[in-house]
């Protein structure tokens, strides 16, 4: 930063990941969130590398805060003092806000603009929703009417010009950059203070190291906001981040690409951070996300685990070859699952992957008999369920809008844990109870001693299935929110609720917030004390000499037999 004196001024940046909404209106807000916000660490970065650029005018200091409202409780009224006490010279940023935010961004505009205070909002809804609707949405032309200015595209060739236009007092409505999408080489690279990255646990850094997947699947946002074709950071940029980091203690990392295996230079990438743990000899260790086809690439997930991959996130959807084509996401290869999990498993990395609920092909029945299928058959270690959600942005959105076909009019409910319209075959209400159901079946007690016995087998600890399934079932059940939403202790505020809703009264609010804590945390602990029982006998088990354990799942399939073969996994595509 610039040097403090006498004559320098100061315009303050103000960088705000909203949170969103639960069913009853307060604010999903944690003492520790898991999930870190890659814009937040990318605005922050750029905002940093702008003051120290001087990009403003000689003498002209930028002071940059960061709030992930996931852990921390948005300073509203100390923001509207700060940036008022310094003659109006400061800009508030939304930055990052996904559909089922941008309520609660509104809600906390309004606030800023009734302030006088320029705001600027961007992220998924904004720049999903122009670059796949004609026209202007009606939310977002009732925030230009608020005076709320709208950013659609990557903020890394356009950041600067947007703070001067602030610090000058001529923002435009609307910038949209989605037709100018950067090169990332040579980039500022996304940052988080330490004082931001302790509010997650475990204390994470974050990075895209590249954007844009090649594949068309209908219900994605990613390929119309950050385009189909790679685009990709260097080595040397990452290697100093990690350097950077690493004085801070940052040592888990998640790399936000959408499918790292499709980014032109993970080889490079891997083979480069490899080469610092060896140099350092320290323990990096890194989430990322892959298609199915990843482990085809040849070394692709030997040189993963030893760059430090430790988790990897797998967009499964459907192991219903129907519902895959009917999304075209034709580079899922349902025959091919089983031995790409066993890649991973063999490399002793933990699997979660993604499955999504709803796709046109789908009853209740067969959803719950798919699920069975993957317990017997799939050797996965955690699975996440996605209700089918027309995000705008995606072309799905984009082709019920055109026919006008129903939509749910709340975007809060666009988080992928909601109903959000109609199917052909299932009612809303048996939509909804499948979805719970999902999760009921898969994270039996029965199955979490399966998980168990195979992460034994493959020469990992069973504990961490323990920790994993208290961790994502529990948030479900007794949180009741999407563990991508999750973290440690819920945090509630009387007074951050929804806008159309009432603030309770304080004799109404706290007795039942009490009676809440007690029933979420009492049911939380009795389910966990049931999971440490198996978890021991588990291990004891395990512990015996000659103990084997082996079941289906744990068969490397022979690839060169026909799909359609018995000898295939038995899901109801095959058996088609």
């Amino acid at each position: 930063m610039l040097p403090s004196s006498a004559t320098t001024t100061r315009f303050h940046v103000e960088l705000i990941k909203p949170s969103h909404y639960d069913d009853e209106g307060y604010v999903i807000q944690w003492v520790k969130a898991w999930i870190p916000s890659n814009s937040l660490a990318s605005l922050y970065g750029l905002t940093r590398a702008a003051d120290q650029s001087g990009v403003l005018g000689e003498g002209v200091r930028i002071e940059v805060n960061a709030y992930d409202e996931t852990n921390t409780v948005v300073p509203v009224k100390r923001i509207i003092r700060r940036i008022r006490d310094n003659g109006g010279r400061g800009l508030v940023c939304l930055v990052g806000v996904q559909s089922n935010q941008f309520p609660r961004a509104m809600d906390l505009a309004r606030r800023f603009r009734a302030a006088g205070l320029q705001v600027v909002m961007g992220g998924f809804h904004v720049s999903g929703s122009l670059a796949m609707l004609p026209g202007v949405p009606p939310e977002l032309q009732e925030a230009m009417d608020l005076g709320v200015t709208l950013f659609a595209g990557e903020a890394e060739e356009h950041f600067t010009d947007l703070l001067r236009a602030a610090d000058e007092g001529r923002l435009e409505p609307l910038y949209n950059h989605m037709a100018e999408l950067p090169d990332l080489q040579g980039k500022t690279m996304p940052y988080l203070p330490p004082e931001v990255a302790r509010r997650y646990a475990p204390m994470p850094g974050t990075f895209d190291a590249g954007r844009g997947c090649p594949f068309l699947c209908s219900f994605c946002t990613i390929i119309n906001v950050q385009g189909r074709k790679s685009r990709f950071r260097d080595p040397d940029d990452i290697e100093q981040l990690l350097r950077a980091n690493l004085v801070h203690g940052i040592r888990h990392y998640f790399i936000t690409d959408d499918n790292f295996a499709r980014n032109r230079n993970w080889e490079p990438i891997f083979e480069r951070i490899a080469a610092l743990r060896r140099e350092l000899g320290v323990k990096l260790n890194f989430t990322i996300q892959v298609d199915t086809m990843c482990h085809t690439l040849p070394g692709f997930v030997t040189k993963a685990r030893a760059a430090g991959v430790s988790r990897v996130f797998i967009g499964l959807e459907s192991v219903n070859a129907d519902n895959l084509k009917s999304a075209h996401k034709k580079q899922n290869k349902i025959a091919n699952y089983r031995n790409m999990l066993l890649a991973w498993q063999q490399q002793r990395v933990t699997t979660y992957c993604g499955y999504i609920l709803g796709f046109p092909d789908d009853t209740p029945e067969r959803i719950l008999n798919d699920i069975e299928t993957i317990k017997r058959e799939l050797p996965l270690d955690i699975l996440e369920f996605f209700c089918l959600t027309p995000l705008p942005g995606s072309a799905d959105h984009q082709a019920l809008h055109a026919k006008g076909a129903p939509l749910d009019p709340d975007l809060n409910r666009y988080d992928l844990e909601h109903v959000c319209t109609t199917h052909p075959r299932m009612s809303a209400q048996e939509w909804q109870g499948v979805y719970r159901r999902a999760w009921d079946s898969y994270y039996s007690l029965e199955h979490l001693e399966t998980l168990m016995r195979r992460a034994a087998a493959f020469r990992r600890n069973p504990k961490r299935i323990m920790e994993i399934a208290l961790e994502f079932y529990g948030c479900f059940r007794f949180e009741r929110v999407h563990p991508l939403q999750g973290g440690f202790l819920r945090r509630k505020i009387r007074t951050e609720r929804r806008s159309e809703l009432p603030i309770e009264p304080v004799w109404v609010f706290y007795p039942r917030r009490v009676r809440e804590v007690a029933t979420t945390y009492g049911g939380l602990l009795a389910y966990a004390w049931r999971v440490w029982r198996l978890y021991r006998r588990v291990r004891e088990d395990t512990r015996r000499p000659g103990y084997r354990y082996v079941d289906q799942a744990m068969q490397p399939i022979d690839e060169t037999i026909d799909e359609g073969s018995e000898a295939r996994p038995a899901t109801r595509s095959a058996a088609a």
